[in-house]
Parts: structure tokens; C-alpha cells; sequence
């Protein structure tokens, strides 16, 4: 071997030599008898350097992954010979191998057992065995194998070909016939011979049987001496983890449900009894895992016995059921979280089981209340939570009350009355005494009722009406929150939570309007948007917005803009959308509400003339960048106040046209700005489009010049984002715009195919896609003009131009491999086919449609990247079939004898095949010949 190529395989290495070590591993790959080097290697032991042998694995793991089959039989079997000196070498060692070179070479022996196991090497298991025999080296090493083994056959994790799936079948189907019982045997000898000696190849061999257990029999491990063997085990302190996960294996695999009653009934029997004054959390963690894998369990075969009838038996599967509620409730109570959230699960499906019961006993009851409780309970925040810097366990708890708003989701379903109750009075008794109660507990009061409104669902949020009860519990709940001052409380918790809870309880206020203010105030001051806390800020920013539409509350007329100062542009815009909401639904006259608007506007109207100028004469780029923000910023703020216009109140109702034609006169001059281009056109253009939609007409004087301005100096992706403005005016005022139209037509194409034509570097995978996206945007374009009747914009552009446009759909159709062009294409082409194609179409087209669109509908799908597995490119064969039924529609007979004398013929098709094509052509319903196009070319594809 190369010795210094190898001596880049130490981590410490500098770089050159890594580099080095690269190479030369990449050389031995593709190299004929590498790997015999490499084998020899490991045989003998001759490198003592722990990378050069896990160097020396990875170069067999490729060869017999990738390389096999190319051995002869003599190279096999060395192969085979290879890892068995080595393994035997490994019990004779003075110092065992490192850890991760243990791990590979499993890896490399379990790639050769799927390789072999089933042709040339039937007794692998058994050859190891032999050598390892209870050897504690050797003993690992055979664990470590089956470990890897299991990784091969059953991991979930790795993504497997059907053929490997089919491959794994059979394998595990092979050594349950031939080889598991032995295997099971050596595991119960390896337990009874190192349990009390050997922790760590106890606890491996424990591992082991937990991950075969799923797919082997289980009597040979659910039997008396294994269990009472793992039972054992819960009581040594080193063995229990790993004891209970793998008990936890044995309960979860599938069997006869009166059997699996009896098998956790025994567990139980032993179990329950030797935790009650346990501390250590972590094999609590892996207890409670385990009860609630049980509690599952016994749930599961209930089911099954009621679905088969079996009454007798279901009363005592849940029996055993009810016996294990408790442990239950002590593990979901506990104050660690993991702890609590792995028995989530058993609770769930109990109250599910209580929910199916006609009616519940006194016991079932208590039960019920417990459960509820204990959630209140574990919503609670701890103290070390941490509000300012949210990490991983504050991640973690969000995540547990999630699981916790399910099972309250559940209590609700089982007794929403009790579910009312417990939460009305934790409720009422915290918020009369808020302010002397802790913040953790304040918060998770207003945390139930905010919950109660999905746990106890109603539509369209009208929980104040209907059921008396209910609506009259949550009435006085609301009544409370807003009246009791707890919006004032000291922390940003309590502070999010009664936000939270106003907005969505916001019908409230439809019945009790009067409170309106004191929680608009709330919204307003230091609680809300003049809160310290930026992320009290930011939230209720956008809950005002939320809280404002939805009630359409009356125009407070001194809105202060004190505020704006301390939110973020993000925030802002909730801001300037919430103003709009107020001005457009206020009852006043339509002059007052334009000069409201004028006064919200002009500001960044005057604003924005000044940013333009100075960014103007900016030298510095990072003044440049901060002074386009702001001017984006300025456009942002004005395209959301309108928003808040619809149907029943337009622009032109509430007499803001005026205000509007004004700030397109402002902010139109940026699009000639030759610094910051993207930036500032991003906005305007981001404006104009909701200018289309709210000014309607008015806004057409403008189009021209702001279009001439967005096509100069402009690259992909400001066209991809430029074309769909021109749709939206295409598709909106359609033959009103037709001048404007042909007249920007070819001067938009010349922008766009220049961009198109521009060389780009062979693997620049960023260009490619943008080349792609506007690609897709010129089709779109195309497809906007033709679909809104407008095909004389493109048929009046000249014969030349027509004939290059028509050969560009064409392409796109057929040789670009993007089905979601390619559909766009073909619905081109038959709309043209639709408009262009009878006998008074232009001249010369009934030509192209022979010459090039019927050619297109079968080449773009013969070719191999039109995969027609996949969902979008069945799409646009689907488009390719309405294409030919519009040609066959338009042209009629004349198209079927072309293709059954000339086009088909020429593809070398089967006569036969082409009388069947013609007909199922001819169909009335397009949707069979859709189906009978996917198989024609599923056929007719290699």
C-alpha cells in the first residue's frame, strides 16, 4: 500500500495528506485486487494503526457491495476466510479493537451475510458461533454482527428497492426455518453465563433480542425461563434500562389477544410493586415507556375482543385495564417531563375506551377527573423556563403540551361538563387573587380557557350562543379576564396568553360590546404594541390586526403612531393593515374616510420622495441597501392598507381612488432608479399588482411606462417576476389592454429570449433553475393571451414573429424534460388549434399543425425523461390528448387519414395498433382516449 497516502487517513493530518488519503481510497476502489491487499491486511494484522485497518474494512465493504459478483469462487471464499481469521484473531489480542472498527467490520460481515446467506454460506450464524464460542470478545463481536444484520433486513430508516424488500423476505423467512432457534439459544446462554459478571455484553445481548423479537416467533422469548430471566434483570441496577426496552419489544409484538392479556397480566404482577419509591428518572423514563406499552397492549386486545364478540373476555382484558390506571396517574403526574410524556399515549386510548362505554362507574369517573387534573397540572411552566431565550428544552415543553392539549382534547369528547367545571373553577379562583399568584399559574388559567374553545368545538367560533351552560361559563370566563386586570400582570407570558385569548374569543365581544375599549387599550399601551418585550411587540401587532377585522370595530379617532417607532417593518405592516380595516368599516362619509386614508399616506408619500432622492446621490452601497429597504418598506406599508377593501367596499366606494393614483405617481419614478433595482422594483411591482385589483381602470394609464421601465436591464428573475403583472392585467381587462399588448409583445420576448440565450456555466445548477422558472413564466404568458381571447396580440406581430413564437412552444413542448412547461404547451397549442385551426385560420397554420404540433404530441412523450409515473408529466400527457382531440375536432376525417397514411406509418407503427389509436381517437368521451394515450405510450416506450 501506498504509506504515505495512508498516513492522510489520520484525523490530525493537514490537509494535503487528507486530500491524498482521498484519492488514493477512490483509486483502490475502481482497482481490480485492492481489496485482496487490503484483506491480506486484516488477515495478518500488519497495520497497528486503527485508521489504516477501519481504511482497510471500508475498501471490502465497496468491493463486496458493489463488486462481487465479478469474484471468482477462489476470491469469495478468501473474502470469507478473511473475516473469520480476523474475528479469531480478535480473541487473542492483548488490547480489544476500538469501538468504531468493531462496528464496521459487523457492518462489512452483515453485507456479506445478505450477499451469501442464502447461496454459498447457509451456515454463517453457525461458523461464527463456533469460532466466538462464549468468548466475552469474541461474544461481542457476534452481537455487534447480529445488530448489523437487523439493520440490514428491518430498518425502518433505510430506504429499500423492492428487490432488496423481496431479497429481506426471504432472508428472514430462510433463518426463521433455519438457524433463529439456535440463535435464541446462544442469547439465553450469553444472558444466564455474563448477567452477573458482564454488564455490558448483558445489556447488548438484551438489545439484541428486543430488535429480533418483532420479526421472529415469540413463544421462543415470551416463555417462562427468558421472561422470569428479564424480570430479574428490572431488579439489577445496571441491566434494567435495557431489560425494559426490551420487555417493552415483547408487549408490543402482534399475538392472540387473550394471550397477550395473560403475558403483561404476569409482567404486571411483578412489576407494578418494585417502583413505587423509585428515583432515578431515567429508568423511570424507560418504565413508563414500558407500562404504557402494556396499558397499549391490553387496550389493543379489548378491542379486538369486542369486534369479535367475545364479551367475557373483554370485561377482563379491562379489568386488567382499570388495575393499571393508577400506575398511570403516578407516572403521568410525575414532576419529569419525559417520564410523564411517555404514558401519554395509554391515557389517550383509555379515555377513548371510556368514550365508547354507554355509561362510566363511580371509579371510571375519578378516573376521568385524575387524568384531568394531572393535565392541568403538567401545563403548568416550570420556573427555569426560559421566556427570553427559547433552546432545545424550552423546545421540548412546547412539544409536551401539545401531547398534554390532545388528552384535554379527549377529556372533552369523554365529559365536556366536568372538563367546564374543572376549568371554570381553577379559573375564577386564580384570577381573584392574580395578583399575588405566581405567573406560571396565571398563565395556565388563561392557557384552559384559550383550549376550551378547540376542546369544546362549535362553527364559526359561536360558543356564545346555543348550549346555555356552556355559553353562560364561557361568558362570565371572558367577563373575568377582561375586567379583572390580569392584562397588567408582570410577565410577557401572561401578557401573550390574554392576547392570545381576546382574539380568539372574539365573538365574545359581539355579545358584551361595552368591553371593547378597555381591550383596545390593552392592545395600544405598554401591555401590547408599547410593551418592553419585542416579541410581545411583534405578536400583538399581528393579533391587532386579527382582533380589529374581525370585529370591525369603530374608528377610535386619535390613533396614536407613537408606537411605530418600537415595531419592526414586519410588524409594522400589521399596523398600517389595521388602520385600513378601520378607516374602510367606519360609518363615516366617503370624504372622510379619503382623508383619513390621505392622512395615513401622504406621510410616506412625502417620506418617500425624500429616500428616493438621497438614495439618488448615495455613494456607499450599505447606505444604498439600508435607503432601498426603507423606500420597500414605505411601498410595503401602502399595498397593505389596501387590504382592507372588498367587493361590498371598493376604492372608488370609499372615495380613496384619488389617494391611490397619488402614490403610484410617487412611487412609479423608482422603477428608473438604476441602484437597488431588484429591491425597489420588487415593491412597486408587489404595488401595482394590488393596484389592478383595487383601482380597476384608473390604474391602466400607468401600465405603459412602468413596463418600459421593468423590462430595461433586467435579468430572469426579474422577468419570472414581472410576467405574471402582465398576466394579471391580461386576464383582467383582456381586449381593453390589446393595444398596450401588441405593442410590448416582442419587445418583452426580446427580453426574455436574450436572457434565455445568455451561456451559463455547465454545473451553475442556480442559473439552470431560474432559466427553467422563466421559462415556465413566458409559457404562462403565452397561455394568459391565448386563453383570454386575445390571439390576435400574437397574430398580429408579423409572420416571422408568429412562425418564432409557434416554434417555441413547440420546444417546450418537446424537448425541455419540465412536465409543468410541457402542460402548459399543449394547452397553447390546442387553444391555438381551437382559434387557428378550422378552415378559415390563418394561412399556412393547418401546415403546422401537420408539420409540427401532431409530431409534438408524440415525441415530447416517447422520449425517456417523460416519465409517466409521475403525477405532472401524466398532467401534461393529459394536455397532449386534448391537443389531438382538438386537432381530430377541427380537421376532422382529413386528421385521421394522416395520421393513419403518413404520420404513423413513418414512427414504424403496427397497422393494427394504428386502427386501434385512430379509433379510441375518434371516442366522444375525451376521457378515454386520455386513458388509452398513457397506454399507448407506456407500450410504445422501451
Amino acid at each position: 500500500m501506498d504509506e504515505q497516502a495512508l498516513l492522510g487517513l489520520n484525523p490530525n493530518a493537514d490537509a494535503d495528506f487528507r486530500q491524498r488519503a482521498l484519492a488514493y481510497f477512490e483509486q483502490l476502489k475502481i482497482s481490480q485486487d485492492a481489496w485482496q491487499v487490503c484483506a491480506e491486511a486484516l488477515a495478518q494484522s500488519i497495520y497497528s494503526d486503527d485508521h489504516i485497518k477501519f481504511f482497510c474494512f471500508q475498501v471490502l465493504e465497496h468491493q463486496i457491495k458493489f463488486k462481487y459478483s465479478e469474484l471468482t469462487e477462489v476470491q469469495q471464499q478468501l473474502i470469507r476466510e478473511t473475516l473469520i481469521t480476523w474475528l479469531q484473531a480478535q480473541m487473542l489480542n492483548p488490547q480489544p479493537e476500538k469501538t468504531f472498527i468493531r462496528n464496521k467490520a459487523a457492518q462489512v460481515f452483515a453485507l456479506l451475510f445478505v450477499t451469501e446467506y442464502l447461496t454459498k454460506w447457509p451456515k454463517f450464524f453457525f461458523d461464527i458461533l463456533s469460532v466466538v464460542d462464549l468468548n466475552p470478545r469474541g461474544v461481542d463481536m457476534y452481537l455487534r454482527i447480529l445488530m448489523a444484520v437487523d439493520a440490514e433486513l428491518v430498518d425502518r430508516d433505510v430506504v429499500h428497492t423492492s428487490e432488496e424488500a423481496r431479497r429481506n423476505t426471504l432472508l428472514k423467512d430462510t433463518m426463521r426455518e433455519q438457524c433463529i432457534p439456535s440463535l435464541v439459544e446462544s442469547w439465553y446462554q450469553i444472558l444466564q453465563n455474563y448477567q452477573y459478571n458482564n454488564s455490558e455484553l448483558t445489556c447488548q445481548c438484551l438489545e439484541v433480542v428486543g430488535a429480533y423479537v418483532s420479526w421472529i416467533d415469540l413463544s421462543l422469548i415470551a416463555n417462562e425461563r427468558f421472561i422470569n430471566m428479564l424480570l430479574g434483570h428490572m431488579s439489577v441496577e445496571v441491566l434494567r434500562e435495557e431489560a425494559c426496552d426490551c420487555l417493552f419489544e415483547i408487549v408490543n409484538k402482534g399475538m392472540d389477544p387473550i394471550d397477550k392479556t395473560k403475558l403483561v397480566e404476569s409482567l404486571c404482577q411483578v412489576l407494578q410493586y418494585l417502583f413505587l419509591q423509585e428515583d432515578d428518572v431515567d429508568f423511570l423514563a424507560r418504565f413508563s415507556k414500558l407500562v404504557n406499552g402494556m396499558g397499549q397492549a391490553l387496550i389493543a386486545s379489548w378491542t379486538k375482543l369486542i369486534k369479535n364478540g367475545d364479551m367475557k373476555s373483554a370485561q377482563d382484558t379491562l379489568q386488567a385495564i382499570e388495575a393499571k390506571v393508577s400506575l398511570m396517574l403516578q407516572l403521568l403526574i410525575h414532576e419529569d417531563d419525559d417520564i410523564s410524556s411517555n404514558i401519554i399515549g395509554f391515557c389517550y386510548d383509555y379515555l377513548h375506551i371510556l368514550k365508547q362505554l354507554s355509561a362510566l362507574s363511580d371509579q371510571q369517573k375519578a378516573n376521568v377527573e385524575a387524568i384531568m387534573l394531572a393535565v392541568m397540572k403538567k401545563l403548568t411552566y416550570d420556573e427555569e423556563y426560559n421566556f427570553e431565550n427559547e433552546g432545545e428544552d424550552e423546545a421540548m415543553f412546547v412539544e409536551y403540551r401539545k401531547q398534554l392539549k390532545l388528552l384535554l382534547d379527549r377529556l372533552a369528547q369523554v365529559s365536556p361538563e366536568l372538563l367546564l367545571a374543572s376549568v371554570r373553577r381553577v379559573f375564577n379562583t386564580t384570577l381573584q387573587n392574580w395578583q399575588t399568584t405566581r405567573f406560571m399559574e396565571v398563565e395556565v388559567a388563561i392557557r384552559l380557557l384559550y383550549m376550551l374553545a378547540e376542546a369544546l368545538p362549535v362553527s364559526h367560533g359561536a360558543h356564545f350562543s346555543g348550549d346555555v351552560t356552556k355559553a353562560t361559563a364561557l361568558q362570565d370566563m371572558m367577563r373575568t379576564l377582561v375586567t379583572s386586570g390580569v392584562s397588567a400582570y408582570q410577565h410577557t407570558s401572561v401578557t401573550l396568553e390574554f392576547f392570545e385569548t381576546v382574539v380568539r374569543y372574539e365573538k365574545f365581544f359581539a355579545v358584551e360590546p361595552q368591553h371593547i375599549p378597555t381591550v383596545l387599550m390593552a392592545f395600544l399601551d405598554h401591555r401590547g404594541l408599547r410593551h418592553t418585550s419585542p416579541k410581545v411587540r411583534s405578536r400583538t401587532a399581528y393579533l391587532f390586526s386579527r382582533f380589529v377585522k374581525s370585529l370591525k370595530v369603530t374608528l377610535i379617532e386619535d390613533t396614536e403612531n407613537g408606537y411605530q417607532a418600537l415595531l419592526s417593518s414586519d410588524d409594522q405592516l400589521f399596523i398600517y393593515e389595521t388602520a385600513g380595516v378601520l378607516i374602510v368599516n367606519s360609518e363615516y362619509s366617503a370624504e372622510r374616510k379619503q382623508a383619513l386614508m390621505r392622512n395615513l399616506l401622504t406621510p410616506l408619500m412625502e417620506k418617500f420622495k425624500v429616500l428616493l432622492e438621497k438614495l439618488m446621490m448615495a455613494q456607499d452601497e450599505d447606505r444604498q441597501m439600508a435607503l432601498a429597504d426603507c423606500l420597500n418598506h414605505a411601498v410595503g406599508f401602502a399595498s397593505r392598507t389596501s387590504k382592507a377593501f372588498s367587493n361590498k367596499q371598493t376604492v372608488k366606494q370609499c372615495g380613496c381612488s384619488e389617494v391611490y393614483l397619488d402614490c403610484l405617481q410617487t412611487f412609479l419614478p423608482a422603477l428608473s432608479c438604476p441602484l437597488q433595482k431588484e429591491v425597489l422594483r420588487s415593491g412597486v411591482r408587489t404595488f401595482l399588482h394590488r393596484m389592478i385589483i383595487c383601482l380597476e381602470e384608473e390604474v391602466l394609464p400607468f401600465i405603459p411606462s412602468a413596463s418600459e421601465h421593468m423590462l430595461k436591464d433586467c435579468e430572469a428573475k426579474d422577468l419570472q417576476e414581472f410576467i405574471p403583472l402582465i398576466n394579471q392585467i391580461t386576464a383582467k381587462f383582456k381586449t381593453q389592454v390589446s393595444p398596450f399588448l401588441q405593442q410590448m409583445f416582442m419587445p418583452l420576448l426580446h427580453a426574455i429570449f436574450e436572457v434565455l440565450l445568455l451561456p451559463a456555466e455547465e454545473n451553475d445548477q442556480s442559473a439552470a433553475l431560474e432559466k427553467q422558472m422563466l421559462r415556465r413564466s413566458y409559457f404562462a404568458f403565452l397561455q394568459t393571451v391565448t386563453g383570454s381571447g386575445m390571439s390576435e396580440v400574437i397574430a398580429n406581430q408579423g409572420a416571422e414573429n408568429v412562425e418564432r413564437v409557434l416554434f417555441t412552444v413547440i420546444q417546450g413542448a418537446v424537448d425541455y424534460p419540465d412536465p409543468i412547461a410541457q402542460k402548459t404547451c399543449f394547452i397553447i397549442l390546442s387553444k391555438l388549434v381551437e382559434l387557428w385551426g378550422g378552415k378559415d385560420g390563418p394561412v399556412g397554420f393547418a401546415d403546422f399543425v401537420y408539420k409540427h404540433i401532431v409530431p409534438a404530441c408524440f415525441l415530447a412523450p416517447l422520449k425517456q425523461t417523460f416519465d409517466l409515473a409521475d403525477a405532472q408529466t401524466v398532467l401534461a400527457l393529459s394536455e397532449c390528448a386534448v391537443t389531438l382531440k382538438t386537432i381530430h375536432l377541427k380537421r376532422g376525417p382529413e386528421c385521421i387519414q394522416y395520421l393513419q397514411q403518413e404520420y404513423l406509418p413513418s414512427l414504424q407503427v403496427a397497422p393494427e395498433i394504428i386502427q386501434e389509436f385512430c379509433q379510441a381517437l375518434q371516442q366522444p368521451d375525451a376521457k378515454v382516449f386520455k386513458n388509452y394515450l398513457k397506454v399507448f405510450f407506456q407500450r410504445a416506450k422501451p
